[in-house]
């Protein structure tokens, strides 16, 4: 039905969490390693992620004000039409994540933007999130996604207790939007 609509939208795109147990990580790991691992992989990546998915880049080097920066892995989704920088964070997600990755989008809308490309994305892919830095963060409104990312399967309780979480927030966003449709 969305299809047919051509509504998709980042938030029909990403979800949360990604199981990436694939990658054969050890109990501790560095992001290099993660992302290693990741390009190892990255067929079973990108099936983990999605369709319309391209890869375009690794650490692409970008220079501001005459620093270096990284951005850790680059990619293009088709029916998005944008590009979709991958941050990937081995720890809980913190509230400087945001402001690097606002630095990254900025950077591709200002030197990397095609006529006809939507803005680019930025998916912030940690082991760990605190909904209310998120929700008080107002990433959404930066084009930002945090996702977390699992290495190993948890327990059926906690999947249970997840998906139950995902199916609430989801009403409760649904709700919000049908009494708002409707002031």
């Amino acid at each position: 039905m969305l299809r047919k609509e051509k509504k998709l939208s980042p938030d029909l795109v990403f979800r949360d969490p990604y199981l990436l147990d694939f990658l054969g990580l050890a109990d501790t790991y560095s992001e290099n390693d993660l992302e290693s691992a990741i390009l190892a992989e990255l067929q079973r990546f990108l099936v983990e992620f999605g369709t319309d998915f391209a890869f375009l880049a690794k650490q692409k080097r970008i220079t501001v004000d005459h620093r270096d920066y990284s951005i850790d892995l680059l990619f293009y989704h088709r029916r998005l039409k944008c590009l979709v920088v991958i941050d990937l964070k081995i720890g809980e997600f913190e509230a400087a994540h945001k402001g690097q990755m606002e630095l990254y989008l900025r950077y591709l809308e200002k030197y990397e933007h095609i006529e006809g490309e939507n803005p680019p994305i930025g998916l912030i892919l940690c082991a760990g999130k605190n909904e209310e830095h998120v929700e008080l963060l107002q990433l959404d409104q930066s084009n930002i996604r945090i996702a977390e990312y699992l290495t190993i399967l948890p327990p059926r309780e906690i999947l249970q207790a997840k998906l139950h979480n995902a199916v609430e927030i989801a009403r409760l966003k649904l709700e919000k939007n049908v009494s708002d449709a409707e002031s």
